[in-house]
């Protein structure tokens, strides 16, 4: 049975930037109200992707209300040890604002240290969506690097622990996590995905069969797709110097890269359209696209040809930070927008086949 239910498509909070050439991408944001009036005024998103902060429920309301613009899924990141409090405050105000999935990007390492354990990630989830239920929100774990499933070997096997509990599995999947990595032997060690790449034994190329992605669709694990448009072994940014003791929302408090001052950040973004002349640091070729293009294919795919398929919600995810965007002198949400037609453009063609 196909299935041909409307896609939900929404812009990730820290992709609304109008920058420009004189206006470089930035860590300092628009103000709320502007960046849903950004949003809603696109034309290419049916909703939000953004988690207020506490004490701002009511003026997301308010503009969820005069933009039009709903709040189906907002995110956090959580580090097992000092993260309680936290995720169950994010519950709830992603509760109050109406939203009903919750990704959760959970480090790799524990506050005391140590290297989070699979049953400890099982764990976590367990608790995480006990907690969720009694909000109305799902949790949703992403496959992201600097968290535990930055080696995604480890996804199935606690999906299914998680499954052999009663408990669906919820994942958020982002495969520009594993692509930029495809061909870059660094970035493939930081997995510990090296020699099982380079010996078969591990299919990261979704144009390969027997392929991580098929993997996961196969157990209809996803909920919730992100899509970045990445390059196989793409060019690091090297308009975001790394600067230790940088604060700002949302940069991560552990990395699995070594960084030292001024080391570029990592190569977890590509241009989905051409830049024009000053807009980006290094060249670009479209054939480079494929690969993200292939898995948004597949994963509407299965979409289409499942009646009993699990994603509910597509966002965008070009984004601000040095491991993607900063200072790029393209339209931040110019590049959000072209992705979310791709999306949209599949979809019908998709829908117009046998």
């Amino acid at each position: 049975m196909k299935h041909h239910s409307p896609l939900l498509i929404g812009c990730n909070g820290r992709g609304v930037q109008d920058s420009g050439i004189d206006k470089p991408v930035s860590l300092e944001e628009p103000p709320i109200e502007e960046q849903f009036r950004l949003v809603g005024s696109s034309g290419e998103f049916d909703f939000f992707d953004r988690l207020p902060l506490e004490g701002q429920q009511q003026q997301f309301l308010a503009c969820m209300d005069k933009y039009n613009l709903p709040v189906h899924t907002t995110s956090w990141l959580y580090q097992l040890g000092n993260s309680d409090h936290q995720l169950a405050s994010n519950l709830r105000i992603s509760s109050e604002i109406g939203a009903s999935l919750h990704n959760m990007m959970v480090y790799a390492q524990h506050a005391d240290g140590h290297m989070l354990s699979d049953q400890e990630v099982v764990d976590a989830y367990l608790w995480a969506y006990d907690q969720g239920m009694t909000y109305g929100v799902e949790p949703c774990f992403e496959l992201h690097v600097n968290m535990w499933s930055e080696d995604p070997r480890r996804i199935t096997p606690v999906a299914e622990a998680v499954r052999r509990r009663g408990v669906p599995f919820n994942l958020t999947l982002d495969y520009s996590h594993v692509i930029f990595k495809i061909g870059n032997p660094e970035e493939l060690s930081i997995s510990g995905i090296q020699q099982d790449v380079e010996a078969n034994r591990l299919t990261i190329d979704p144009f390969e069969s027997g392929n991580l992605v098929d993997e996961w669709l196969e157990q209809n694990l996803v909920r919730w797709f992100q899509v970045r448009s990445v390059a196989p072994n793409g060019p690091r940014n090297i308009w975001a110097r790394h600067e230790p003791g940088q604060a700002a929302a949302a940069l991560s408090l552990y990395n699995s890269m070594p960084m030292a001052e001024g080391d570029p950040g990592r190569g977890i973004l590509y241009p989905f359209t051409r830049p024009a002349e000053g807009e980006w640091h290094s060249p670009w070729h479209a054939y480079l696209l494929e690969p993200t293009r292939e898995v948004v294919r597949k994963m509407l795919r299965f979409h289409r040809d499942n009646a009993d398929s699990r994603l509910q919600y597509i966002t965008t995810e070009m984004i601000t930070l040095p491991d993607y965007a900063l200072n790029a002198r393209f339209s931040l949400l110019g590049q959000n927008e072209a992705i979310a037609r791709f999306i949209r453009d599949t979809w019908e063609e998709l829908n117009r086949q046998p």
